[in-house]
Formats: structure tokens, C-alpha cells, sequence
């Protein structure tokens, strides 16, 4: 006996969902530039290596006599890919089915997905276009009652980013719970113009009678509540790209820094940079005017194997500078400040940038390399009102916590509460400082009137007695003298940084292959 006719049935089944919401519904969302979720799902892994689980999942409608008449898909596709030629967990809601709402879909195979990639130690990729939350106010006359919210597999979404690289990419808008799981990752994406992220929409924050207001057009009042300008700013969300191309090759790109969960560790590349480069436009990087600032960019691309730099949340926290890259293929954590923004000095949401990607780090066993010029935390009105303090202590504890190897460059200024967060000082001090270094409690300029305030009060000439002031602690303050007392353990040529660092790196690594 054959089973041909129920494999009949099994591809009727598979070709319906294939229809997803429907030609128009499916035309729709291809009118407002946005791919579909199948097409999204073969753009972003491999080619060819997506195995759909629960293809066939839906509402079915049956004629009377019990014959099936059509299928609703679930608005939520998943399945087993590779990127990068690694497994991963590859997810992606169907707004062509009733916006990607949950009161379409089948709960189940949301949580399905979210315990395959920790209980199988795979790394997960939530493509979030929808709300993917309890439904409409309508859908509450259906069931004739409220309830209790409650987000079912929400554990195994918490327990994920314990265990395995999570990406989230919001490729629409995405309100509630949508929102919540694109926040809910290690990296998150959005697309310029075609995402928008909310704890409610414009409709439902109006209805609300809060103080917003959007304007005519619906487009434009989604953005202006919850565009990308806005959370990738905010640090909600890290990155914003141009294109869903760009945030699919992103992703990618982020996952090849990754290992495939705790416990594993990540993959060195194969490597054509050369360890002992030496690159001459090091030695003039850093200006011997204070006050003049310079490009911490040039110095990474300069340092870094070619190439590889990979920043993430450019656009928040700017005064930091967080980066994944590599050092003659091992790959490493990149922290650095940036002296165009701010003068450098960390301010409440560099702090809380810092905290975040250490953490990272950290939890993913990545090597960090700390590029050091900081006159400290942010100061004035603004900067106590923004909380810095806190937001910097806790920066600190997360360096203080992390236990993967750290080195520190430092270039230039190394100030206060601040500069002593470069690295742990309660452990070996893996660290190089340039001759630009310039370090101490606070910066000379900032106190040297009122240290010899009674000097320049007796002085005949005030002007000439604090220069003559300056000059003393000019040379008091060279980083020689540090290095006569042991305070700092190398000063280099800054031209020597790569290959100090690649040797850092090969050392830091033979130390993470060692642990249990």
C-alpha cells in the first residue's frame, strides 16, 4: 500500500503556505519596499541551508464535509540554517498574515524555536516585523474575557541570552512584544526609514490622550514616535543601516566574531596582515597640543587587522568607541574613547555602553583591548542630572568583573574615577602607554590656580609665576617620571602597538584554550 495521496496532501499543505497571506497581502508588502519573510529568510543564511520546521502550521478551514478548504499560515516562520557555514536558529515573522499579530499565529512555535537554540547551543537570529503580541481589541469580544498578560516561552527567551549569541533585526514596526524581542538581544539592527519600534503606536498612544500628537500622514507619524533616529540613538536599539541587505550582511558579520554559544570558544580567521607592520602615521597621530583632537578611527584601522574593525552603536553613546575586530585573526573586544566627541570624557550613555559591551565580552570569552584616552567622567549640571556617576561606577564594576584577559593602550589622557576604568588594577597589568601619555587625580589645568593660589596672589608678575608654575610640572608630569617609579610598565613607539598587541592576543587566547 502506497502513501502517495497523503504525500499529496503533505505538498498541497506546503504550497499553500508558501502563499503565506496571500498575493495581494504578499504584493502589499513588497510595495512598501520591504522583502517577505521566505525571501528575507533566503537572503539572510546560506544558500540553500534553511530547513523549515512547522511549515505546515496553521488555521485550516474544512467544507462540510470535512475536506480541507485552506490553510492560514502562522505568522511566524522558523527552522534550522547555517551562516557563515555555522548553524544557527533562523527565525522570521509574516506581516502579510494579520500584521505578524499572535492571535494569527500558534505560540508554540515561537517557543519551539527559542528552547531549539539554547537546548541545542545555537545561536538565534529574530528577523521582527509585527507586533507578534496578543492580538487586537477586537479579538477580546471573540473571547468574551480579559486576562492577565503573560508572554508564554518567555524564560527561554531570557534563558537564550545566558547561553548563545542572539541577533535581532526590526525590519518593520514592531509594537509590544515585537519591540520586546528585538530589544531582548546581544545585537539588534534597524532599517533607516522601514522600522520603527514602540511600546505602543501612534493610534494607541493618541487613544491614550498623551501628549503626542502624530501628524497627518501614518508613515511619518510612526517615525517620529519610534524611527531609527530615534533608538539608535538612545541605545535601545545598536545599529542603523541603509537597506535589509545591510542589516542581513551585518548580521552575518557580527555572528563571525561569534562562538556558537557559552562555552565554546570563537574561531581565529585566517590572517594575510602581517603581525610586525608598523605603521609610521602612528607617530604623529596623537598632537602635542592638548587641546587639539584626533581621529581614534585612524588609529584602529592602523592597529587592527586590515579590515576586520566591525563597530557596533556608532551612533549612542558616542564618546565610546565599541568594536569587534581582529589581531593576526584571533578576534578581540574593541574599547576605545573618542576625543572629537566630547573631548572624550564619558558621559551617563557612554558609561551605560561600555557596562553593556564588556558584559559581552565577558560572557563570550573575547579578549578585550582598551584604547585609553580619558579625562574622565562627564562633568557639570547636565552630567549630575543624567546620573554619570552611577552610570560610570557601574562601567567600571563590569571591568573589574570581567575576567577574559585585558590589555590597555593608553595614548593620551588618563584622568580620575574614569581613567582608573581602563583595566583592572587588582590584576596584572597587561598595559603600554605612549609618550603622548598624560595622566593623574585630575588634569593640571584644572586645578593649578587653586593649588598655588596664594603663590600667584603674592607674585609680582601673577602671569609669569604661572607659567614658571606650568613648566615645573611640566616635566613632574612626563610620563618618564611614572616609568622611573614603575607607576606605568612600558612606555612604547606607537609604531610598536600591532605587534605588542598581536602578542597580547596569541597569549590571551593560549589562556582561554586553558580554561575548563
Amino acid at each position: 500500500m502506497s502513501w502517495a495521496k497523503e504525500l499529496e496532501e503533505l505538498r498541497h499543505r506546503e504550497a499553500l503556505a508558501e502563499q503565506m497571506g496571500g498575493p495581494d497581502k504578499v504584493g502589499r508588502q513588497h510595495s512598501r519596499g520591504k522583502m517577505d519573510a521566505r525571501a528575507r529568510l533566503a537572503a539572510l543564511v546560506d544558500p540553500g541551508s534553511f530547513r523549515e520546521i512547522g511549515k505546515i502550521a496553521g488555521k485550516g478551514s474544512y467544507d462540510e464535509d470535512g475536506n480541507l478548504a485552506g490553510v492560514l499560515p502562522a505568522p511566524f516562520l522558523f527552522g534550522k540554517a547555517t551562516v557563515n557555514g555555522r548553524p544557527v536558529v533562523a527565525t522570521a515573522d509574516d506581516f502579510t498574515i494579520r500584521g505578524g499579530a499572535a492571535d494569527a499565529g500558534i505560540s508554540r512555535k515561537m517557543v519551539q524555536a527559542e528552547k531549539m537554540a539554547h537546548e541545542m547551543k545555537l545561536p538565534i537570529i529574530r528577523m521582527i516585523d509585527g507586533t507578534g503580541g496578543g492580538g487586537s481589541v477586537r479579538t477580546l469580544e471573540q473571547i468574551g474575557a480579559t486576562y492577565i498578560p503573560a508572554v508564554p516561552g518567555w524564560s527561554d527567551v531570557v534563558r537564550n541570552l545566558d547561553t548563545v549569541p542572539v541577533v535581532a533585526l526590526a525590519l518593520g514596526p514592531t509594537a509590544g512584544l515585537g519591540a520586546a524581542r528585538v530589544v531582548a538581544s546581544h545585537y539588534s539592527i534597524m532599517v533607516k526609514g522601514l522600522s520603527q519600534i514602540f511600546a505602543a503606536g501612534p493610534a494607541v498612544v493618541d487613544g491614550l490622550g498623551e501628549s503626542y500628537k502624530g501628524p497627518e500622514d501614518h508613515q511619518r507619524a510612526k517615525e517620529e514616535l519610534g524611527g531609527s533616529e530615534i533608538h539608535t540613538r538612545n541605545g535601545v536599539v545598536d545599529d542603523e543601516v541603509a537597506s535589509e541587505a545591510e542589516a542581513f550582511a551585518r548580521a552575518r558579520h557580527f555572528l563571525g566574531f561569534m562562538p556558537e554559544h557559552v562555552g565554546q570558544l570563537a574561531r581565529r580567521a585566517a590572517c594575510t596582515d602581517p603581525v610586525d607592520r608598523r605603521e609610521e602615521a602612528l607617530l604623529s597621530l596623537v598632537p602635542r597640543e592638548e587641546k587639539q583632537v584626533y581621529s581614534m578611527r585612524r588609529c584602529l584601522d592602523m592597529v587592527f587587522d586590515k579590515g576586520t574593525v566591525f563597530e557596533i552603536g556608532r551612533l549612542w553613546g558616542r564618546t565610546g568607541i565599541t568594536a569587534l575586530a581582529r589581531l593576526d585573526g584571533w578576534p578581540v573586544a574593541v574599547l576605545a574613547s573618542d576625543p572629537s566627541y566630547l573631548g572624550g570624557s564619558w558621559d551617563a550613555k557612554t558609561s551605560e555602553k561600555v557596562e553593556r559591551f564588556v558584559k559581552l565580552a565577558d560572557q563570550f570569552r573575547l579578549p578585550i583591548v582598551h584604547l585609553v584616552d580619558n579625562p574622565g567622567f562627564m562633568i557639570g549640571r547636565e552630567a549630575e542630572i543624567a546620573g554619570t556617576i552611577r552610570y560610570g561606577v557601574q562601567a567600571m564594576n563590569a571591568v573589574y568583573k570581567a575576567t577574559v584577559p585585558l590589555a590597555s593602550i593608553v595614548l593620551r589622557r588618563a584622568y580620575g574615577i574614569a581613567g582608573s576604568a581602563m583595566s583592572n588594577a587588582e590584576t596584572y597589568q597587561y598595559r603600554y602607554c605612549w609618550p603622548s601619555g598624560d595622566w593623574g587625580s585630575l588634569p593640571i589645568a584644572g586645578g593649578l590656580e587653586v593649588a598655588y593660589k596664594s603663590d600667584l596672589e603674592a607674585a609680582d608678575d601673577p602671569a609669569a609665576e604661572l607659567a614658571a608654575i606650568r613648566a615645573r610640572l611640566d616635566k613632574v608630569t612626563s610620563p618618564f617620571r611614572s616609568a622611573e617609579r614603575f607607576n606605568v610598565e612600558d612606555i612604547i613607539d606607537p609604531r610598536d602597538t600591532r605587534p605588542l598587541l598581536c602578542e597580547f592576543a596569541e597569549l590571551a587566547w593560549r589562556k582561554l584554550a586553558s580554561e575548563p
